[in-house]
């Protein structure tokens, strides 16, 4: 049930640059490799709601009716042509200040969890990119969803961990190649376009 399209596609998703993965690198170049790893995890226990959301109403919603299934995918195709063309035309740089701090781990944990609770799009993002990769719509779309959510978190923690950590070793790096984060993105944005036009033209 798990495709290698699901595992790349949610890669690109966690490895674009969005406000947790910023929020992971700031905390792992200002403080340590223990405060990036707390970062990640609050930044992952934060889109628990939205998964629960996102997985609750997509199963509801698959179990009425195929038709709606299939305008379900088609938005969310449109959606990860929407998060391509973004990062192709972004212009927008991860931006931090270098120093050193320690701060609670409780704390950075915290915020991390605010950071994307308090982010309405996530909702919108897992109601429209899960159903992308249900492979078989005759069995139980909730313990489906539910195996795809827990991929796409632990991805997101061990992805925001190495970020952290990579960044509290690399900090001049993270601060001084805006040429070399500014071609990665791009490189996102094209695949992720290229999955939204594979899904397109995929059969349900």
């Amino acid at each position: 049930m798990i495709s290698l399209g699901f595992i790349v596609t949610s890669l690109i998703v966690v490895l674009v640059p969005g406000t947790g993965v910023i929020y992971t690198v700031s905390t792992g170049i200002a403080g340590s490799k223990r405060n990036s790893i707390a970062a990640a995890i609050g930044c992952t226990l934060g889109i628990l709601p939205h998964l629960a959301v996102g997985i609750l109403g997509i199963s509801a919603v698959l179990q009425a009716s195929a038709q709606i299934f299939k305008v379900i995918k088609i938005i969310g195709t449109l959606y990860l042509l929407y998060l391509g063309y973004g990062l192709l035309s972004s212009k927008q740089k991860i931006e931090i200040n270098g120093g050193e701090k320690t701060e609670h781990d409780g704390k950075i944990i915290v915020k991390g969890i605010l950071l994307n609770l308090l982010n309405p799009k996530l909702t919108l993002f897992f109601f429209s990119f899960l159903p992308q990769f249900i492979t078989n719509p005759n069995a139980n779309y909730f313990s489906q969803m539910l195996l795809l959510s827990s991929i796409f978190m632990g991805l997101t923690l061990v992805i925001f961990a190495l970020y952290g950590i990579l960044a509290h070793y690399c900090k001049q790096l993270f601060l001084n190649s805006p040429k070399i984060t500014r071609r990665i993105q791009r490189g996102f944005g094209l695949i992720l376009v290229g999955f939204a036009a594979k899904l397109a033209f995929s059969e349900d």
